[in-house]
């Protein structure tokens, strides 16, 4: 069974930073481009940063540039997100996602690109 466990909710002042990981099991990992999403209440899930299935190339949403890092071990199984300079709208839940194809090409930003999801970890950011 495939599954991706997401990691590392938690709660920062604005300015803060933090972690997530997700764990994928029940795939080959390395075949996969990686997403992570985010979706706060009332708003559209929306395409944060991707990755391809080497860990060489990365791309980023404009608002996140420059603070937030993508990165993964393909021997863990695991993908990262550092996020650094945390704002309160920033507040969300995140998900990290499963591409079947292992690049970031097309619209990796849209939801119905992804192929497999995890459940989400929490993140806010107070001001």
């Amino acid at each position: 069974e495939m599954q991706l466990v997401e990691s590392g909710r938690g709660s920062v002042q604005a300015g803060g930073s933090l972690r997530l990981s997700c764990t994928a099991s029940g795939l080959t990992f390395d075949n996969y481009r990686m997403v992570w999403f985010r979706q706060a209440p009332g708003k559209e899930r929306e395409g944060v940063s991707c990755i391809d299935w080497s860990g060489v190339a990365t791309y980023y949403a404009y608002s996140v540039k420059g603070r937030f890092t993508i990165s993964r071990d393909n021997a863990k199984n695991t993908l990262y997100l550092q996020m650094n300079n945390l704002k309160p709208e920033e507040s969300a839940m995140y998900y990290c996602a499963a591409g079947a194809s292992g690049y970031c090409s097309g619209s990796w930003w849209s939801p119905v690109a992804s192929n497999y999801w995890g459940q989400g970890t929490q993140v806010t950011v107070s001001s």
